[in-house]
């Protein structure tokens, strides 16, 4: 029978090459450390920085400017072409590529687009209205002209918080929230946002097509305008006012001078 001749402290092996070679993984390990550019630093950097709340700019006049840092909203509405679907408002978001976040510390471009739940200002979702050729900082923007969107860490052109269409320059295609799309993205599940124009029976852009340039809201309580509470809707008060008569049939009510729902058609 085979008996064991070594006692327990005997070292046998490549024992010293061993140790060296734990000894360099720990220096190797420590330096890194020091340096700040271990994987899980990295990545917590990199969140910290799409994560980072950020704040809006109030629009006090109710149009939108150059240098405006704003949210793009997709507003909610009735998803009828698909069962399963992202309801509420989504906000359009940069998505990086979950092997280069962990690898990296900073955004790469150019950078993949989703839509999220979210209405809290951050990194990945405030937007800043760039200038085109001709215009400066501060000045009003209008409808038809072009703009661009840089990425930070009535009908008189007031589009702050109202419903716009978006038109991508080369394709002339509109901006689209995907909402029955999924997206496996680095912060969960999310929409898919594309360059396509959805036009209904009336050849009228669908609501999917629908954004808002969202601005700070000017309470200090509230992130953005979406969290203020919105005004009673024209039905809503028409069967208020039915009820009053209910109520008191001598009080009358006065109709709308214009006497139907305010209508427009936007020069896109």
């Amino acid at each position: 029978m085979a008996q064991n001749l070594y006692g327990p402290r005997v070292r046998i092996g490549n024992w010293n090459e061993d140790v060296y070679l734990e000894e360099e993984i720990m220096k190797d390990f420590l330096a890194k450390r020091d340096k700040g550019q271990l994987l899980i630093q990295r990545n917590r950097r990199l969140k910290e920085n799409l994560l980072r709340p950020m704040q809006l700019s109030v629009s006090e006049d109710g149009y939108i400017h150059y240098g405006d840092k704003v949210m793009l909203v997709s507003p909610d509405h009735p998803e009828t072409e698909a069962d399963l679907f992202l309801p509420g408002d989504l906000s359009l978001c940069m998505t990086p590529d979950e092997i280069k976040a962990h690898l990296s510390n900073e955004l790469e471009v150019p950078c993949g687009l989703s839509a999220a739940q979210t209405k809290i200002p951050v990194g990945r979702n405030t937007f800043t209205i760039l200038c085109a050729a001709g215009e400066v900082i501060g000045q009003v923007l209008r409808y038809g002209q072009n703009f661009r969107l840089g990425i930070t860490g009535g009908f008189d052109d007031r589009m702050a918080n109202t419903k716009i269409l978006i038109t991508h320059c080369h394709t002339n295609r509109g901006l689209v929230a995907h909402r029955h799309l999924f997206l496996r993205t680095y912060f969960g599940q999310e929409a898919e946002v594309a360059a396509h124009t959805y036009l209904d029976s009336h050849r009228v852009e669908k609501p999917k097509n629908h954004w808002m340039l969202v601005t700070g809201a000017p309470r200090k309580d509230l992130s953005t305008m979406l969290d203020l509470p919105k005004p009673p809707a024209e039905d809503t008060r028409a069967l208020e006012q039915e009820r009053e008569q209910v109520s008191d049939p001598g009080a009358r009510s006065t109709p709308d001078a214009r006497g139907c729902v305010p209508q427009c058609t936007l020069p896109m």
